[in-house]
């Protein structure tokens, strides 16, 4: 009796390793079982909306469910990011934002609602996103350097905008002003869109704009003086860098991208990864990010993970220079 007892806890014990092994494998094939969402960090018509939206349908084709994209914006992602954390961490709630979120708002916010480093992973990185410096047409500059000497001429005459305090737009322009000791009045603003609309409307003088402004450039509405990168653009390889206008080691340059709860399993966060990667390695989706200027970034969540560690470092000392504070 003894040993048919001892075999029959061993025999439950043997089948319940097996299951606990193949539940992974099981919950992947079985995922998604319903709508995957995008929860974007921004408004809609920005940077991350748009890579949002360039990535739903195919990513929707791959899965065989809908993938839906929902705006929730404010607190340079804190709202996004928290709604995210939140909800199932199942695979079927993804938030699609800057790296901002995780790499930047630590140091803006003294309490946030979440721990972007225990609450989220990274799931997979979209596109590097630049940064453009332009200006209103009525601005008599032709060039960064012209810009410079204006701003110089005119301190605290001239206003920016920003998707928000601590947004990359908004470091750009405040990397600007701390290597050149100018002054410019910031505009917050809740996304990038409706501050590019005030500088078409010349409400306010310029931006450094994601690149949503950039068809508006080419039809002549806006001024493109530099780029934010540390080397030129390969869209706009004449546009200078703002190194090359005088300002040394310049670079505000951002990843943007998906993230899950942190217990989402990781056979889960593979299966994305690799199908992310694959839509952000395709002709239609980097024709898209041209458009706006960016370039397609696949990479594994590992790296993902690695270059939010080390924008952290850089925006962190920023943002303590600058005294810069979450809105």
């Amino acid at each position: 009796m003894t040993k048919s007892i001892s075999f029959g806890r061993r025999a439950a014990l043997a089948t319940a390793a097996m299951l606990a092994l193949a539940a992974p494998a099981a919950f992947a094939q079985a995922w998604p079982s319903k709508p995957v969402r995008f929860i974007v960090s921004f408004p809609p018509g920005g940077a991350a909306d748009q890579i949002a939206r360039a990535i739903s349908q195919p990513l929707s084709d791959a899965l065989g469910q809908p993938v839906v994209v929902e705006n929730r914006a404010g607190a340079n992602g804190n709202i996004a990011g928290d709604y995210v954390v939140k909800q199932p961490a199942d695979g079927h709630t993804l938030l699609m934002s800057s790296g901002g979120t995780v790499s930047i708002n630590p140091h803006l916010y003294p309490k946030m609602p979440f721990d972007p480093a225990k609450d989220l992973v990274p799931v997979a990185a979209a596109a590097r996103v630049l940064v453009y410096l332009e200006v209103n047409p009525k601005l008599p500059v032709n060039n960064a350097k012209e810009f410079l000497a204006y701003l110089k001429a005119n301190p605290g005459r001239l206003s920016y905008g920003s998707p928000g305090n601590g947004s990359s737009p908004h470091l750009a322009a405040e990397m600007m002003k701390a290597q050149t000791n100018l002054f410019a009045t910031h505009i917050p603003y809740r996304g990038a869109a409706p501050a590019m609309q005030d500088l078409l409307g010349g409400q306010i003088d310029f931006m450094f704009d994601p690149g949503i402004g950039l068809q508006q450039v080419k039809a002549g509405k806006l001024k493109l003086l530099a780029v934010g990168s540390p080397k030129r653009s390969p869209q706009y390889p004449d546009v200078p860098t703002m190194e090359e206008a005088g300002l040394k080691g310049f670079d505000a340059d951002t990843w943007f991208g998906f993230y899950a709860a942190s217990a989402t399993p990781a056979a889960v966060v593979t299966r994305l990864n690799t199908e992310i990667n694959k839509i952000v390695r395709s002709q239609a989706f980097g024709e898209r990010m041209a458009a706006i200027g960016g370039i397609p970034a696949p990479m594994s969540p590992q790296d993902f993970g690695m270059r939010a560690q080390i924008d952290s470092v850089r925006f962190g000392a920023l943002i303590r220079a600058r005294n810069i504070k979450g809105d």
